[in-house]
Order: C-alpha cells, then sequence, then structure tokens
C-alpha cells in the first residue's frame, strides 16, 4: 500500500521559516528529508532550480514551490503556514500558506492525480479558509485528505456535456490547459476556467494536458464547440483537433489569475466571424495576428524561428557526427578528387584498374566516389566514404528542414509542403541559409492566411492536404525564382565576400571576427555564413584558407563546451533540464556542433550569447596567431589527423580551444552570479 502523501509531521503551523523563499524552501525540503522520503539537497537544489524558471506565488496568500526529482523517493506534500509572509514573486503581495509537492521521477498516474486534485482545491475559497483556521496539523491532513480524496464515480464531464442536448440553449467552450512541469498549475488552470464557465452559466469543458495520464476531449464535443481556450505555456498536443475553431491564446497562469476574463473573451471570439482561429496542426503561433491571441507578432516570429531550429538540429547532429567518422575512417581527403591537392590518387585508393580509374576521374568523381565504386576493395576508405555519403545526404535537409518547419510552425500541416520546396529552392539558386530563412516564413504566413479563407464545407476538407500546399508551393517557388532568388543569394554572396576581403588584412583580427560570428547564433545564418566562408575556400587549399578552417571550427566548439563546463562548476545556477543539456553538450562540442548551445541561449540571451562570444573571439584569435591549420570541414576531435602542420597543430587547437572554453564559461558564471535573471510572473 503506498503511503499517503501527507502526514501530521510534514505540516508547520504559524512558524518562521526565515525571510526569503529560498530559506522557506530549505526548511521544507529539510521537513521532508526528516521523514525519509527525499534527500534534502538534490530536493531542495531542484524546487530551487524551478522557482528559477517561474516564481510559483500565485496570489491570495498562496505559494506552491515544486518539482519532479531523483531526490524524492516518495511522493509528498509538506505545508507551512507562515508568519511573517514571505514573498513568492505574486503580483499581489507575499504568501502565508506555502505548499511544497515533491514528486519523483517515477511518479505514477495515481500520485499525479492526488497532486492535480489538490492544486484544483487551491482554487476554492473553502478550502483556503480551512487551511488558515485549523488550529493543529491533524485538521490540516484532513483537509488534504478530503480534498485529494476519490469522488464517487459519475459520467466524465466530457461525456456528459457531449451528450446533453444540442448546441443552441448555451454556449460550449472547451479549452487546453498545460504548464512545463505538468502538476500544479495546469489543473490549478482548469479549475479557475470551470469555475469561471460555470458562473458565466455556460458549458466549458478542460482538458488538462498534465505529467499524468491525459483525459482527451470527447471528438464530438470539439465538433459542438463555440470556441476554445488554450492556456498554455507548452505546446497543445494534438492541436489539428481543434483545427477551425475560433481561439483565445494565452499562458498558463492568466487562467487562474483571470479566469472570467479569459471566458468573456473566448465568448466574444465565438461571436466575432474574423477571430483568429486554429489552423491545421499549427504550434503556438498559429492564430492570426489579430483576433484573441495573446502571442505579439514579435513573439509569434521567435517562436517559429526557434521551432525551425529546433527540428533542424536532429539533421546537424547525424550529419555532422556521420561526416565526422567519415573523415575518420576514410581520410580528410576523401571528398577531394584524386591526385588534386594532394590527395590520394586512385591507384592508392582502390583495386580498379586503371581505365575505371581513368573514367572516374574524367567524370568528376571524388576519392569517396571511387572508394564507394571499389567497394571493400577499397580497404577502410569504403566505411568511410559512405558514412561521408550519408552525412553528406543529412547535410543536404538543413535548408529545407528549417525553412519547412519555420512554416510549419507558424500555419500547421499546409505550410510543411511549401516550406521544404522553398528552402530546397533557396540551396539551388545560392541563396543559402538566408533564403531558407525568409521562404519559410513567406510559406507560413501564406498558409496561414489562405487557411482563414471561409470556404463551402465539400472543399475545406482539401484546404489543408492539397489546395493550401499546391497555391502556396507555386506562389513562394515562384517569388523565389522571379524576384528574390537573386537578390537572396548576392546578399549571402556579398557576404562571404566581405569575409574575403579582410583575409589580406591582419590574421588575428579575422580570427576574432570569424570567433564572433559563430558564437553570434550558434547555427543560425552569422553562423553558417562565417562557415560557409570557410569551406568555400578549402578548395583553393593554401595555408590561409587552411587557418580559416581551424578558427572557424574550434570557435563554434565553444559554445556547446563552456556551456556543459559551467553546468558542472556551478550547477545551482542552471535548472535540472539545463543540466541534462550540458551533459549532452560535451558530445555535441566536441563534434563541432554549436546547436548544442540553442537551450541555454534561448532561455536565457542576455547573459548567455555575449558570454559564448568573448569566448569565440578569443578562440579564433589564439587559433590564427598560432598558425592552427585544418584541411577538413567538419568533426571536431575526430578530425585532428587533419590539422596541419602535425603535431604543432594539433596543440595549438587544443589550446586554443581551452582558452576559449574557460573564458566562454567563467564570463556565463559571472553574469549569472552578479546579474540574476529576474523573475517572471506571467509563467507558469
Amino acid at each position: 500500500m503506498s503511503e499517503p502523501l501527507i502526514t501530521p509531521d510534514l505540516v508547520l503551523l504559524d512558524v518562521d521559516l526565515g525571510s526569503t523563499k529560498t530559506d522557506v524552501i530549505h526548511r521544507l525540503a529539510a521537513l521532508v528529508a526528516k521523514t525519509g522520503r527525499a534527500d534534502e539537497a538534490g530536493l531542495a537544489a531542484d524546487a530551487l532550480a524551478r522557482e528559477e524558471k517561474a516564481v510559483t506565488g500565485l496570489g491570495g496568500g498562496i505559494a506552491i514551490p515544486h518539482c519532479r526529482s531523483a531526490a524524492v523517493n516518495t511522493n509528498t506534500l509538506a505545508f507551512a503556514r507562515l508568519n511573517p509572509k514571505v514573498e513568492f514573486g505574486a503580483a499581489d503581495g507575499p504568501a502565508d500558506l506555502a505548499f511544497m509537492i515533491a514528486a519523483s521521477e517515477g511518479s505514477d498516474d495515481a500520485h499525479l492525480t492526488l497532486l492535480a486534485m489538490l492544486a484544483r482545491s487551491l482554487m476554492r475559497a473553502e478550502f483556503l479558509e480551512g487551511l488558515r483556521s485549523a488550529t493543529t496539523p491533524e485538521q490540516i491532513v484532513a483537509l488534504v485528505n478530503e480534498a485529494t480524496a476519490p469522488e464517487a464515480p459519475a459520467e466524465p464531464a466530457a461525456a456528459a456535456v457531449a451528450a446533453a442536448a444540442p448546441a443552441g440553449a448555451r454556449k460550449l467552450i472547451v479549452a487546453v490547459t498545460a504548464c512545463p512541469t505538468g502538476i500544479a498549475h495546469t489543473f490549478m488552470a482548469a479549475d479557475g476556467l470551470e469555475q469561471a464557465g460555470k458562473a458565466a452559466g455556460i458549458e466549458l469543458v478542460v482538458e488538462p494536458q498534465g505529467s499524468g495520464k491525459v483525459e482527451w476531449l470527447d471528438p464530438s464535443l470539439i465538433a459542438r464547440a463555440d470556441a476554445a481556450i488554450f492556456a498554455t505555456d507548452v505546446p497543445v498536443r494534438d492541436k489539428e483537433r481543434f483545427a477551425g475553431l475560433p481561439v483565445i491564446e494565452s499562458g498558463v497562469k492568466r487562467a487562474i489569475n483571470e479566469p472570467a476574463k479569459l471566458v468573456s473573451e473566448a465568448l466574444a471570439a465565438a461571436a466575432n466571424p474574423n477571430a483568429a482561429k486554429v489552423a491545421g496542426t499549427a504550434s503556438a503561433g498559429a492564430a492570426a495576428a489579430g483576433g484573441g491571441s495573446q502571442l505579439s507578432v514579435g513573439k509569434r516570429v521567435q517562436q517559429a524561428l526557434m521551432t525551425g531550429v529546433s527540428y533542424m538540429i536532429p539533421f546537424v547532429a547525424a550529419g555532422g557526427l556521420l561526416l565526422a567518422l567519415g573523415f575518420l575512417f576514410g581520410g580528410f581527403d576523401i571528398a577531394l578528387s584524386p591526385g588534386v591537392n594532394g590527395a590520394r590518387t586512385c591507384a592508392q585508393l582502390t583495386w580498379l584498374s586503371a581505365a575505371d580509374c581513368q573514367a572516374g576521374i574524367d567524370a568528376g568523381k571524388s576519392i569517396g566516389a571511387l572508394a564507394i565504386s571499389a567497394g571493400w576493395a577499397s580497404g577502410i576508405n569504403y566505411l568511410g566514404a559512405v558514412l561521408f555519403a550519408i552525412g553528406g545526404a543529412a547535410f543536404g535537409f538543413l535548408v529545407p528542414a528549417l525553412s519547412g518547419y519555420i512554416a510549419y510552425a507558424l500555419a500547421g500541416r499546409p505550410g510543411i509542403a511549401p516550406g521544404f520546396v522553398g528552402g530546397a529552392i533557396s540551396v539551388t539558386l545560392g541563396a543559402g541559409f538566408i533564403g531558407g530563412l525568409i521562404t519559410g516564413l513567406l510559406a507560413g504566413v501564406l498558409a496561414l492566411w489562405i487557411s482563414s479563407f471561409k470556404v463551402k464545407r465539400w472543399l475545406a476538407g482539401l484546404m489543408p492536404v492539397v489546395i493550401i500546399p499546391l497555391v502556396v508551393t507555386f506562389l513562394v517557388g515562384g517569388l523565389m525564382y522571379f524576384l528574390l532568388g537573386k537578390p537572396l543569394a548576392a546578399l549571402t554572396q556579398a557576404m562571404q565576400d566581405g569575409l574575403s576581403g579582410m583575409s589580406g588584412g591582419s590574421a588575428i583580427l579575422l580570427g576574432i571576427v570569424l570567433g564572433l560570428m559563430m558564437c553570434f547564433d550558434l547555427g543560425g545564418p552569422v553562423n553558417k555564413a562565417a562557415y560557409l566562408f570557410a569551406t568555400a575556400g578549402l578548395s583553393a587549399a593554401t595555408a590561409a584558407n587552411f587557418n580559416v578552417m581551424a578558427a572557424v571550427m574550434a570557435a563554434g566548439m565553444v559554445p556547446p563546451l563552456a556551456m556543459a563546463l559551467a553546468t558542472v562548476v556551478r550547477k545551482k545556477l542552471f535548472t535540472e533540464v539545463e543540466r541534462e543539456n550540458g551533459t549532452a553538450a560535451w558530445l555535441l562540442g566536441a563534434s563541432f556542433i554549436s546547436e548544442g548551445a540553442i537551450p541555454f541561449a534561448a532561455a536565457d540571451p542576455l547573459r548567455v550569447i555575449p558570454s559564448m562570444m568573448l569566448g569565440g573571439a578569443v578562440t579564433g584569435a589564439l587559433s590564427m596567431a598560432l598558425g592552427v591549420g585544418l584541411r577538413a570541414p567538419h568533426g571536431g576531435i575526430f578530425v585532428l589527423f587533419a590539422f596541419q602542420p602535425l603535431p604543432a597543430a594539433i596543440f595549438g587547437f587544443l589550446i586554443s580551444l581551452a582558452a576559449g572554453v574557460a573564458v566562454a564559461a567563467a564570463a556565463v558564471i559571472a553574469a549569472k552570479t552578479i546579474w540574476p535573471k529576474k523573475e517572471v510572473v506571467a509563467v507558469s
């Protein structure tokens, strides 16, 4: 039999637990640890890390510090009635009631259900009054147990409403609530909306998308709904179910603080034929810029760009590692033509006949292509060539994936095809990553605009899968070929020419500029412009070009490695999720995948990006000053054999990299320590 969620020895009444929320969290963690349910230090650290994401003061004198932690072995609820009150970041002042929800990483649905029921009870005035008037810990335990006691079996709310009389008597609104942890705010927002719906005299059914099992809304219920409310801080799961419904979007905290206002806005949207509507499988930014959405145009664009980058990262990771392994097994010259600039000859590489070798060379085949033709006769080169070919194919999807998923973030499924095609055209026309960004935004905006058209019911089903992809693909492709392609290609070329113009000046200054560019947007267009400048110069096979390639690769490795180091040196400055990302960043950084630092930069750009740029500038300058050359365009530590001159270049590369990583890690730690990130009340 499982242990109870709360016991009298987990309750403190009218106590002074310190003057700050950090003090309170440490004391409550100690209280839980005293019962043997958790490790004090681990629980306190994880709860405080959760506080860094967003404050847990709810208003009305309530605070619910909470976390899911490996330090917890039994799901636990601790309670303290504070005297004096302590500030937890709520807009209306300090809290006198503090619940600590300590959930284990392996929490089952039963315990999560209990925690959800408690969270919903915190929205009820009679429950709060009971907590404030109780005189013994046993009374608190009884109140909590009553609030979390399973109710008598009843027809589920969604099913009950779905079985009710057809729409017309009362308005019907469906809602989704979700917060990052899926424990407290998700269910408090749900209860707030349900109570507001009752007060407004309407049917309002909520789907809390919490950490446990999700009770999905009945499709027939959604079909009859007049409007939808999305009170979420994370993407709504299976959002396409709500396609066509007028929608109000907001953060989850607003459903707790202003549920009646959200309901009022949803009713207004239901009556407004021009209100924003859910489009296809759109993500959080899918609604039109007007109407009821609470997201600004700038925020929508930012979300779309981040979505594109996040979906592009797997292609970078897979392609980059495979390319690196290809160089490791096949040699740095595997992408070159045989016998050119010191590359191996066909005879050195394969057992092909002289005629076959000459035919391959005449056809412009690379060493890798010849190795694949020769099969295992070319030895380990064959494996390297295959790995290189697979990695190159994965890398070929970078720009199309970036463009396609930017469009997907804006318009949902109808935007994917035109976005991918636009990205592919950008590569064909030489517009590169800049073109991919433009085509993604164009495809998303056009698909979203066309999806807002009112059409006959018989045509509505064809719109997202046939009409919109067809029309928007033609429009985006036509714009690229007839209008935008050449200017964007010229802009990309101008950026590379600008860098080329600097190569005749100070090598150290060029290294600083390249280092800054590689760390500015971590795989974005500026980073890629520097990288393309370096790789394009490899064909010239001069010492200066090899020096540029080395500086670019070393600087690009700095951000993930520096963030990984920072999460080890000062764990308390980072959330649990960031520490997990830091573990993965070691391998990503070692493999020259700058995108490994994106999660850190996205969460705290003002402190992370300048720190990374400082480290990248140091590495770029040192690499150029030490004369480090590199013949391979990718691979990180897997291509140490491709540095020149050996062995001095390897030591120069490692010294440059270590110095930049140390500087960047120290800078971000100092920035986070001296200039703490301000807490934001409006996010769960």
